[in-house]
């Protein structure tokens, strides 16, 4: 029994389609009562997985919240053997705003796992799905972007779990999605990740990176509307034929905290390596330069070691420390111990 304090206007139990909202109470100013809505549609027939599909963890992440959103209006109960719950924008505030975090509490809503029922209304969503949604569903589905900060290859992307039938469903499910790329990747900037409790809860997690900066180009839109559909047929609930890959996944990892490169100073961060292409090592793959120094040299950031640019910096300007470029490995994920 959950000790959550969100009510759901929707009866996950409950035959046929319904949509309806979750209702996360929170206090401000203006509002002793408020509450925060956050859309949630529950389509359920007959028997079969439960899917669990959740977009705008981050609130500038906006492809999947259209994917999820075009879904919801077209699914019927006759396409669903078992049940579809879509959440199809997790920080409500942070998507109004165009924001990574919560404007209600300054929260990254994805380092607030498991979540506490007593928090902040970030703590006390993510407290709802450790608690309610996640023991519901049999895969869950977490769509995001680079947003403003990053631009990434768009790619399926998942944890390195141990070996097992988790590790094996969830290879089959990144490469459902139909990206050329699948990345590997690791957490780097903190714990208390979305995908992280799901996978301690045993799901199948299927997670995505679907580009990112201000500009969501129309092939980005098509690519998660299509990836999501069919990752939806392959894992059984929604009926119809699963659209084969025409060609092999490339898999890549970055795994190590070297594989992800900072900026070692403020300034105007300069991309030097077109997104997916592959570099060498020392290569540099940006240069920051000094609005103030004209005259300073650029400083360089480089390559580590040999690999495919995954994601470089989207906004021009940097601060000290910000993650300007990522470069991704090849590798046979089903070589791996």
């Amino acid at each position: 029994m959950s000790d959550s304090p969100v009510r759901s206007s929707v009866d996950f139990e409950k035959p046929g389609k319904q949509v309806g909202n979750l209702f996360v109470p929170y206090s401000y100013n203006l509002g002793g009562w408020a509450n925060l809505l956050l859309p949630v549609t529950v389509v359920k027939n007959g028997a079969g997985p439960t899917v669990l599909v959740l977009a705008g963890n981050h609130g500038d992440e906006y492809p999947g919240q259209v994917a999820v959103m075009r879904l919801l209006r077209e699914l019927v109960p006759e396409q669903i053997s078992g049940r579809v719950i879509l959440v199809p924008t997790l920080t409500m505030p942070a998507a109004k705003a165009a924001t990574r975090l919560s404007p209600l509490d300054g929260k990254n809503f994805n380092r607030c796992f498991p979540g506490s029922p007593t928090g902040t209304p970030s703590e006390v969503v993510a407290h709802y799905l450790t608690t309610v949604l996640f023991p519901l569903a049999d895969v869950v589905i977490d769509m995001h972007t680079g947003g403003r900060s990053m631009d990434f290859v768009p790619c399926a992307h998942m944890h390195l779990v141990p070996a097992g039938q988790q590790r094996a469903a969830m290879l089959a499910g990144t490469e459902a999605w139909n990206t050329d790329v699948c990345f590997l990747y690791a957490d780097v900037a903190g714990t208390g990740l979305l995908p992280v409790e799901a996978e301690r809860q045993g799901k199948t997690v299927i997670t995505t990176e679907m580009g990112g900066s201000e500009n969501v180009t129309v092939a980005v839109h098509r690519a998660t509307q299509a990836g999501l559909r069919n990752v939806l047929v392959q894992q059984g609930v929604l009926r119809g034929e699963v659209v084969p890959r025409t060609k092999p996944a490339r898999w890549v990892q970055a795994l190590a905290w070297e594989d992800y490169r900072f900026a070692p100073e403020s300034g105007v961060y300069e991309n030097l390596v077109p997104l997916g292409e592959d570099v060498a090592a020392g290569q540099p793959v940006g240069a920051i330069h000094f609005l103030e120094r004209p005259d300073r040299e650029p400083v360089e950031v480089t390559a580590h070691a040999a690999g495919v640019l995954v994601a470089c910096r989207a906004p021009s300007v940097v601060a000290q420390g910000d993650c300007v470029a990522c470069v991704a490995h090849d590798v046979d994920p089903r070589q791996l111990p």
